[in-house]
């Protein structure tokens, strides 16, 4: 089954760090081209970054720049989101999705208390 498995999601406070992960299984992560996104209440889906098969990574969204870093470990085929100095408004739940195969996981929920 082709599926994306999200974890590393809670509560945390304002300043603190989380790092999410997501197992993909039924494909190779660094075949393809695997992004985070994340919705948080009440508003549509943003993606965070992404990253292709190359290695090149993007990030999306000035808020997030230069806290968030995407990475993957191929042998397990899994990617991470290292996110660092969260602040409220990252409180969204966060998920795995690629655009070319057309899947997204159900995801991790990331609260930021102030």
């Amino acid at each position: 089954e082709v599926q994306f498995v999200e974890s590393g999601g809670g509560l945390v406070q304002s300043g603190g760090s989380l790092r999410l992960s997501c197992v993909a299984s039924g494909f190779s992560i660094s075949a393809n081209d695997v992004s985070w996104v994340r919705r948080a209440p009440g508003k549509g889906p943003e993606r965070v970054s992404r990253m292709y098969p190359d290695g090149t990574v993007r990030y999306y969204g000035e808020s997030m720049k230069g806290r968030f870093t995407i990475s993957r470990d191929n042998a397990k085929n899994t990617l991470f989101l290292q996110m660092d100095n969260l602040m409220p408004q990252d409180t969204a739940l966060y998920y795995c999705s690629s655009d070319p195969l057309g899947i997204s996981g159900r995801g991790t929920h990331v609260t930021v208390s102030s």
